[in-house]
């Protein structure tokens, strides 16, 4: 959560007029994910000063795949519950273990409707670059890749500047939220 790009993201949309919400599950149990992230958009939801429309589900990493299953709940239950679905550095196999992406992308082939995002480095370990753009090409809901050249799954990318790696991720990410609002 506080990774110095969540935080600059958070910032920037926020600068944008969207509320942005961030929080963390300390637990690596995929389904705890989802649950906590679960009851903080119906909490959102059922909050009547502040009525929230047009959500947009985010993580980082692990908190992508969370993002992901949850739209994928959410929209079994009602097809206009989620905006969108924005995951940045999508772990789609272990390091090393490109074997497994299927089993990871379950969840993204299930979504029929909701656009997704993903911003992923070039250098990432975790996400070959052939590989998401196969599960791209499968996935049946609209879907944009953002490579950031030369980053790891941290998207940090060596000999150059962290600034302009985070504004260019920003600008990505707030401009794909403001063409699907």
């Amino acid at each position: 959560m506080n990774f110095r790009h969540l935080m600059s993201l958070a910032h920037s949309v926020a600068r944008s007029g969207f509320l942005c919400l961030r929080f963390t599950c300390k637990g690596l149990n995929l389904t705890y994910r989802v649950s906590a992230y679960r009851a903080v958009v119906e909490y959102l939801k059922a909050l009547e000063k502040f009525p929230v429309k047009n959500i947009f589900l985010g993580g980082r990493s692990m908190g992508a795949r969370a993002a992901v299953a949850l739209a994928r709940q959410l929209c079994a239950e009602d097809e206009e519950a989620v905006q969108g679905v924005l995951c940045v550095s999508f772990p789609l196999h272990p390091p090393g273990q490109t074997h497994m992406y299927s089993q990871r992308s379950g969840d993204l082939q299930a979504l029929s409707h909701v656009p997704v995002l993903f911003v992923s480095g070039t250098a990432d370990n975790m996400c070959e670059q052939k590989l998401l753009e196969k599960v791209v090409a499968q996935i049946k809901t609209s879907s944009a890749v953002h490579w950031v050249e030369g980053a790891s799954h941290g998207l940090t990318v060596t000999g150059r500047n962290e600034e302009l790696v985070l504004t260019e991720v920003n600008s990505v990410i707030l401009a794909w939220i403001q063409e699907h609002v």
